[in-house]
């Protein structure tokens, strides 16, 4: 096996052309390793049943938490370093009051360790057949090829937005944003769930028509 990617276009000036602006690779995730494979594994090469390599692993997980959540940074030799990430959650200067009210867990920082970047030498990386990131389609394009999708469909989710549009998620999200706020789409589910149901006069839904949750 090898790696998977494709190459994406760096970001660049107004001044420069898309044709030349530079390229970067970028890895393409080819599937995921589930708990439950990474269970059977390691029973397998070792003397441990399934069980006990589950409950090993769980208690690990509990006391990296513990120990993250007192400030620790956490070194699991073979694997790497965790450590805790703070962000403020609004801008804080100097003079700010109750400084210590205005922040809160960014993320947890890897950084791995000399034996697992020796694993992964002489890894080799094939070009995806299939181009994974955005298609340069304006404006007018996404709206023919949504019009087309609610001639048989009454609701639209993010990935169907990509997968119609061959978007990559942020993309996705930028259009579907732009989308509401012309009143072209209609988010009529959770805020951190979205459904999108095309808005009377667009994308040939009738002007009287009334769109619900």
């Amino acid at each position: 096996m090898a790696i998977l990617y494709d190459w994406y276009e760096n970001p660049g000036t107004n001044e420069e052309t898309p044709e030349e602006r530079g390229l970067h690779p970028r890895p393409l995730l080819n599937g995921k390793v589930t708990m439950r494979q990474l269970y059977n594994r390691v029973h397998a090469r070792s003397s441990l049943t399934v069980g006990d390599v589950m409950n090993a692993i769980d208690c690990l997980t509990q006391i990296c938490g513990e120990e993250l959540r007192d400030g620790h940074e956490v070194h699991i030799e073979g694997l790497g370093y965790f450590a805790p990430t703070l962000e403020a959650t609004q801008k804080v200067t100097r003079s700010t009051p109750n400084k210590h009210l205005k922040l809160r867990l960014k993320s947890i920082s890897f950084r791995p360790d000399v034996r697992l970047k020796q694993a992964m030498t002489g890894v080799s990386a094939i070009r995806s057949k299939y181009t994974r990131h955005s298609l340069k389609l304006s404006e007018v394009e996404i709206d023919m090829k949504l019009k087309e999708y609610f001639a048989d469909h009454d609701m639209l989710i993010r990935s169907d937005f990509q997968e119609l549009c061959g978007m990559a998620r942020t993309t996705a999200n930028v259009h579907l944003k732009r989308l509401q706020q012309e009143g072209k789409l209609k988010n009529v589910g959770k805020p951190t769930q979205p459904i999108y149901r095309a808005m009377p006069g667009y994308y040939g839904v009738s002007r009287d028509a009334k769109t619900g949750r």
